[in-house]
């Protein structure tokens, strides 16, 4: 299944180079495919708008929603630093990412349709419970798996041109997603629920899954690399405590990226309160998913361009701005109208963490040490993110105002500690 039994070739620096630029363009191709189908996938069961309003539909307790930001903002990101260990060890990181990858991250999706059609609207708690744990399942499967998937992408593409593989990729991904919430807004006004989320759900379900074929099909370049000798998890997690000691630039960047995670505490709360504030229609929920994706497809190919010239730590400063902004006038916003103005810079914001938030990490330590600092970069995020929505649960019973200030403060105090306490890892 990992492929270990297959001989791992000894390539020079140059012939492992050639190998690469042999395969760039198939590739590039592939890659983006995947990243494509994925989220144009993902734009049926929108995380920041049509999950929220699937659980809305169920449930009036803000404790489900803000479970569901938890897990969505942090589950995916908590069990990096446990499988790190393992992947560093693996000579080949594409068969973990697609073997494992089908059970543990796209087959929950498989199931979200029959559980909707089938026990929506005779138990409505228990599909709360059933969406919330198929959710989790995915996420947390493809957490697992995240330290291997950027690894292999780190070896497909030079580090130049990371960057505008990653904006060109979320670029077609988001113009993907705009037609697909564009669609999903149809199929949620044309059904009564439940049926309308069985038709989008079972969109989802046949995207991702033909995600996952094209990404069989990349061709991930091999060599045999300096490996640290096997070690148990246990003494694995000792040493990092050191590596966080010596290297303090990445340091204060994750002080940073954890601030700045902490400050998408009102994530999952910005479509519930506009739908309570201004009771906007279900279909008006689907045309602020398409402004949000434009707008991050907007920012992704204008972030993916610009760090491979100036860097990524310029994206994340911009992107910590643009959400800022969003939150704050999701906290001042007079008329539904404005609503439009919260989802761009949402959207814009989304955009340079997406790109730069995970290939920054990248450029920290030497090759045969990226998955650990991948792992460690995204658990430490991913605490932040698991404890914010909590807070935010906490801030949305007292009002939805509260939760929307206290999120733009947050994102702007982490804008200025990345501005002004971490330096560019290209140039380190």
């Amino acid at each position: 299944m990992l492929r270990l039994d297959v001989p791992v070739p000894v390539l020079s620096d140059e012939e492992y180079d050639a190998e690469v630029q042999r395969n760039y363009r198939w590739n590039f191709i592939f890659n983006m495919l995947d990243g494509t189908s994925f989220w144009f996938g993902m734009s049926f069961v929108a995380p920041a708008t049509l999950m929220p309003l699937f659980v809305s539909k169920l449930t009036s307790s803000p404790i489900a929603i803000g479970l569901l930001s938890v897990i969505i903002q942090s589950a995916y990101m908590l069990p990096q630093i446990f499988t790190a260990n393992f992947i560093e060890q693996l000579p080949r990181k594409k068969p973990v990412v697609v073997n494992a990858g089908f059970f543990w991250e796209r087959l929950p999706f498989l199931l979200l349709a029959p559980m909707a059609a089938l026990l929506a609207v005779p138990h409505p708690q228990l599909t709360v419970v059933l969406f919330l744990l198929l959710i989790a399942w995915h996420a947390l499967g493809a957490g697992a798996l995240a330290p291997a998937w950027l690894d292999m992408l780190a070896r497909c593409f030079p580090i130049a041109r990371r960057g505008r593989f990653f904006g060109t990729t979320s670029f077609m991904g988001s113009g993907a997603g705009v037609l697909g919430a564009a669609l999903s807004a149809e199929l949620l006004a044309s059904a009564p629920f439940p049926r309308n989320f069985v038709y989008t759900f079972a969109a989802a379900a046949a995207l991702i899954t033909l995600s996952w074929v094209f990404l069989s099909l990349v061709r991930e370049p091999v060599r045999q690399m300096p490996a640290s000798p096997p070690q148990r998890l246990s003494e694995f997690l000792r040493q990092l405590p050191r590596t966080l000691r010596e290297d303090h630039n990445f340091r204060r960047f994750l002080i940073a990226r954890a601030l700045l995670a902490a400050g998408g505490m009102g994530n999952g709360f910005v479509t519930v309160a506009l739908v309570y504030r201004w009771h906007v229609p279900d279909s008006t929920v689907g045309v602020y998913t398409s402004v949000m994706l434009a707008a991050q497809m907007a920012g992704n190919l204008l972030f993916g361009f610009l760090s491979d010239r100036y860097g990524h730590k310029l994206s994340l400063v911009l992107g910590a701005g643009s959400l800022a902004l969003a939150f704050l006038l999701a906290w001042l916003t007079p008329s539904p109208a404005w609503a439009y103005g919260v989802y761009i810079f949402l959207g814009f914001g989304t955009g340079a963490f997406f790109v730069s938030g995970m290939l920054i990490v990248l450029e920290f330590s030497a090759p045969e040490r990226r998955p650990t600092y991948t792992g460690i970069a995204n658990t430490v995020t991913g605490l932040a993110a698991m404890l914010a929505p909590m807070v935010g649960t906490w801030l949305a019973f007292y009002g939805y105002n509260v939760l929307f200030a206290l999120s733009a403060a947050i994102n702007l105090a982490g804008l200025l500690l990345l501005q002004w306490t971490v330096r560019e890892p290209r140039a380190a």
